[in-house]
């Protein structure tokens, strides 16, 4: 049962209680508890919010390509055998296992996965240093194709951009995921908050970061409108152009307006012909 379905039997099972309890003349403290609860489950369950979000959750559920088939593409676009880095790995299972790369590295501090089988149990930012130190595999390693998928917050995802872009090779990909999300409660900054009209669904503030990097000249970039946005980033190949900086103060209502252009979103098949 999804969150949202849990929530409505909240509260049909509320109005049974606050019929009971007033039939049996209960008394007045529980009655008036008993009746709290019962309106903010109404509330959960009719709020249009929570209508409009529940919608798009099961849209963006059902969105194709996955994430794991968008990389695989990229992955033979390179036309050699790849180098393959992916940072925020959590059950290798979801993804990592099912990348077809010669070489592929995986980088995870184990806080949601503990059994965290990778090859790296580190933060992003720990892996990139002691990279760059040369206390793990190569300083002048470069990577076909770098997935960021760790810690959903703009400051952490630009690290970790501004980290790859330095370890990519110029025809390379830099793929991220949970760049579009379909409502300003999917873009909250706090995971943990559930009771959003997102429920459990959290893409974090990703969205930022990429934007942020659509603005920069050197690049070329998209987001793809599958798997809650997967935003590509490449030196030389022919993704999208950059724009100018026309939301400077990352305001999610001016970007839900001009996703379109802002994220250069667009579908699977306009990428396979952009890079035809």
């Amino acid at each position: 049962m999804n969150p949202l379905a849990k929530i409505k039997n909240y509260y049909k099972l509320g109005k049974r209680l606050v019929k009971a309890s007033t039939a049996q003349t209960a008394d007045k403290k529980n009655i008036l508890e008993i009746r709290a609860q019962f309106e903010k489950g109404k509330i959960l369950a009719t709020s249009n919010y929570y209508k409009d979000a529940d919608k798009k959750n099961t849209l963006e559920i059902n969105k194709k390509p996955t994430r794991t088939e968008i990389i695989n593409y990229l992955i033979k676009q390179c036309n050699r055998d790849v180098t393959y880095l992916e940072i925020g790995v959590r059950n290798p299972a979801d993804n990592f296992a099912k990348i077809n790369a010669k070489k592929k590295y995986s980088v995870d501090p184990g806080v949601e996965f503990k059994e965290n089988p990778v090859d790296f149990r580190m933060t992003s930012d720990a892996f990139f240093e002691k990279l760059n130190a040369n206390e793990i595999l190569s300083k002048d390693i470069k990577f076909d194709v770098i997935f960021i998928d760790g810690l959903h917050l703009a400051e952490q995802v630009d690290l970790d951009i501004i980290n790859a872009i330095n370890h990519i090779k110029d025809d390379g990909f830099i793929v991220l995921h949970d760049c579009n999300p379909p409502t300003e409660w999917h873009a909250r900054e706090e995971y943990n908050y559930t009771l959003s009209p997102a429920l459990g669904y959290w893409n974090g503030t990703t969205w930022k970061a990429f934007l942020k990097w659509r603005f920069e000249s050197s690049l070329n970039s998209c987001c793809i409108n599958a798997d809650w946005g997967v935003g590509i980033l490449s030196k030389t190949r022919n993704l999208g152009k950059s724009i100018t900086n026309v939301n400077p103060f990352f305001e999610y209502k001016v970007m839900d307006a001009n996703r379109q252009e802002y994220l250069n979103l667009i579908d699977f098949d306009r990428l396979k012909e952009n890079l035809t």
